[in-house]
């Protein structure tokens, strides 16, 4: 060994953001002059320099070189002790390399960063935001969470109530907010609340966002249902007190062999009612065919038989061509709901509720049909008997693009065929919007997409729950 080295001091200190020097003294013990190249090695090495970076010592001399450590405020900056190395290479002998080693403590510091997911939630019952809590120190975090609101009006159930975050980590925290009055008629109102990240021996991180809370019923609806009782009340005293004098001239008609009672009015006979042939269509001729099962016989002397053809079935497609007959350039969705017991609801239209709403029937398959917007493809989220991980499962493929005007069908009327637990829609032009609703859970946020190949997704993807109703705009 031609090299003898020496680090001054051999352990240092340095705070994450800040830095620190250590002086690394070299000895050439050999017969040549030599030239050393100084490179930094192991966790460390990104964070340190060496000034300067070579060194030339002639035999028997000695010289240093500073190495200057940065650790970043960050939780890549581990906190405690961090080992490190310098790697010196001698120019003359490359293979009698010299790797000193030395410690390095950085200091710990806590810093943490929080956000609502959304920062406004929006219910007539509940609201559920999420909180998202960073930890953007270098030492493990652990912090409780708290809400708190002017004039104590929401209750808070935050799951879970206190978290521990790893340095770089990320924990959310759900949370429910529930009125302590209802609003049952009457505009939505803002609650504002506050979220607080509480940790010991450090000021709480508040989080502010704001609950709106819808009416029950709306204000002009309640108005409405006023006005229309006090008329039918009116109408009905009106109806009750209003006797009008009424004489007829006609006389009754009555059965065969009962006795009319004597009248002094003239005796007035009712028109005939209509007769067989003003409401039966005339018969086919008779073709000659005996052998067929229609009555009457080769006589005709039966009467006419009375034929009535079924109505065509209301499909989503004749709800939105009758649309686009009225608005022509017009933007339209029509649909309908499979619903299990019931069959096919009737379609409905922009933004109109189709299925039901805790009656626990899901539903198994939907009727689309669009307009304006360059045709529909859809897919269907189906229940899934044998599933392993409580999820359900997406039909083996997307319906092809349906042009407007015409049917789109997604889901199976089958008995034996599992229901719908959620779809997903796309359209050509322009946008899509849903808002569905799953069993036990109140209505979903509105979501909306542009054009293909993008869609929107409605319902829930847990096997245990199913789609209840849907609304579609476009």
């Amino acid at each position: 060994m031609s090299l003898w080295t020496s680090l001054e001091p051999a352990s240092a200190t340095v705070d994450a953001g800040s830095s620190t020097t250590v002086r690394l003294r070299v000895r050439n013990t050999g017969d040549v002059v030599d030239e050393y190249r100084f490179e930094p090695v192991g966790p460390l090495a990104p964070w340190t320099t060496v000034e300067p970076p070579t060194l030339r010592l002639y035999p028997g001399t000695t010289g240093a070189v500073e190495l200057r450590f940065a650790p970043p405020r960050s939780p890549d900056a581990t906190a405690g002790p961090n080992p490190y190395a310098v790697r010196i290479t001698p120019t003359e002998h490359p293979e009698a390399v010299t790797v000193p080693e030395g410690n390095l403590t950085v200091t710990p510091f806590t810093e943490l960063r929080a956000e609502l997911v959304p920062p406004t939630v929006k219910g007539r019952f509940r609201g559920r935001p999420q909180l998202a809590v960073d930890n953007i120190g270098n030492t493990r975090l652990t912090a409780s969470i708290a809400g708190s609101d002017n004039g104590d009006q929401l209750s808070y159930d935050i799951h879970p109530g206190s978290v521990q975050i790893e340095p770089g980590r990320a924990a959310f925290v759900k949370a429910t907010l529930k009125p302590r009055r209802i609003i049952w008629f009457g505009a939505k109102e803002q609650r504002p609340f506050t979220l607080s990240v509480l940790r010991s021996g450090a000021d709480p991180l508040p989080v502010e966002g704001t609950y709106v809370q819808r009416g029950f019923l709306p204000r002009w609806l309640a108005t409405f249902f006023g006005v229309l009782t006090a008329l039918a009340i009116t109408f009905v005293m009106l109806w009750i007190a209003y006797k009008p004098g009424v004489s007829s001239g006609a006389t009754p008609k009555v059965a065969a062999g009962a006795a009319l009672a004597p009248s002094t009015s003239p005796s007035v006979t009712p028109p005939p009612p209509p007769t067989a042939a003003a409401t039966t269509p005339p018969a086919e001729p008779d073709s000659g065919d005996d052998s067929g099962d229609g009555g009457g016989g080769g006589d005709g002397g039966g009467p006419a038989a009375t034929v009535t053809e079924e109505a065509p079935e209301e499909t989503a497609a004749t709800a939105v061509r009758r649309l686009a007959d009225d608005d022509p350039g017009g933007r339209h969705v029509c649909y309908r709901a499979f619903v299990t017991g019931d069959g096919w609801q009737k379609p409905v239209c922009d933004g109109t509720m189709a299925g039901t709403v805790g009656s626990d029937t899901p539903i198994k398959a939907l009727n689309i049909a669009v307009t304006g917007v360059g045709g529909s493809a859809a897919n269907a989220f189906l229940h899934k008997d044998d599933s392993t991980d409580g999820k359900g499962q997406w039909s083996p493929s997307w319906t092809a693009v349906v042009a407007d005007g015409e049917d789109n069908y997604v889901g199976s009327t089958e008995p034996d065929d599992p229901h719908m637990l959620g779809f997903a829609i796309n359209v050509g032009t322009g946008e899509v919007c849903q808002t569905s609703r799953v069993h036990n859970f109140d209505w979903g946020q509105q979501g909306c997409v542009k054009q293909r190949p993008e869609f929107v997704f409605g319902g829930a993807l847990e096997n245990d729950r199913y789609l209840e109703a849907v609304k579609l705009t476009v």
